[in-house]
């Protein structure tokens, strides 16, 4: 085998192994499960605990859940308080709900996000980075739950929400909010496990649950995930967000950013160069404007 055999070998030898090492990169990659959050509606008391779980583990304001009378009307997050639990007068009774970032598996924050400040973690929380922000905000007005908030009485304000308590995550343990709720409304675990036993809850007990799962296709699916026995609508989720992930409606758009950016200042350099030499013939002739002596 001469020296030029050898190295087409090699080459050839390097170029299939190259698409093996990506494909086990990617197998590795999909192999790593999202987690979650499944809320089982039926079981929750409205005890408010979660609220001040996560208030204390993120060092926000704690509510006063005795006295505070917090439930006598809807309540959204907000920059100091990043979950809320709401209840809902319902054909079926009262529901007690709570709230937080949902989490999308395709966010439409973190697809907005122009520097990556707000970014999708390989676990599954959406986080959010301030040593990154602009302060664009853009996170705040794609968000389809309104979720994102900012301090906006702050000398520095932050984008604020719920992230799964994602250094406790990376710690081994669960969200505060989870480890504190006293009625197992809050399961935690890889989305397929959670899917896996809400799914047999319906069906187990087709009278006590509306038959649909909020979570599983909504935006694309999330992160977090609901059970009720009353429809979602009545206790306050959105049902005409649709199965599309937002990002996906950008896609025209951000294909057309590269023409932009590129084709439009080429264009015009083009067009510059073309009337500098059409001047420079035209001197070299000796043409001048009507009316203007050489």
């Amino acid at each position: 085998m001469d020296r030029r055999d050898f190295l087409k070998i090699s080459a050839n030898v390097g170029a299939a192994v190259i698409p093996i090492k990506n494909a086990t990169a990617a197998n590795a990659k999909e192999s790593k499960e999202f987690v979650g959050v499944l809320v089982d509606t039926t079981r929750c008391i409205g005890c408010r605990s979660c609220e001040v779980a996560c208030s204390v583990a993120n060092d926000n304001f704690v509510p006063d859940i005795k006295a505070d009378n917090a439930l006598a009307k809807v309540r959204d997050t907000s920059d100091k308080q990043f979950t809320v639990v709401n209840r809902f007068k319902t054909e079926k009774g009262e529901v007690f709900v709570k709230r937080q970032c949902m989490h999308c598996w395709q966010a439409a924050c973190v697809a907005m996000c122009l520097v990556n400040a707000m970014a999708k973690t390989k676990e599954g929380p959406v986080t959010w980075d301030g040593d990154k922000c602009l302060g664009c905000r853009f996170c705040m007005v794609s968000c389809p739950f309104d979720i994102p908030k900012a301090e906006y009485l702050s000398w520095n304000p932050r984008i604020m929400k719920c992230h799964m308590c994602y250094e406790r995550l990376q710690a081994g343990k669960k969200p505060a909010c989870v480890e504190a709720c006293p009625t197992d409304t809050l399961m935690f675990g890889p989305k397929r496990q959670l899917m896996e036993i809400a799914r047999h809850r319906v069906y187990s007990h087709p009278d006590k649950y509306v038959h649909s799962i909020y979570g599983e296709h909504e935006v694309g699916g999330t992160g977090w995930l609901y059970l009720s026995a009353v429809p979602f609508d009545q206790i306050g989720f959105r049902t005409d967000l649709g199965t599309t992930p937002y990002p996906e409606y950008t896609k025209p758009f951000l294909v057309s950013v590269p023409l932009i950016l590129f084709g439009v200042p080429a264009l015009l350099l083009g067009l510059s160069e073309l009337t500098d030499r059409k001047k420079e013939v035209h001197e070299n002739q000796g043409w001048t404007k009507p009316g203007v002596e050489k």
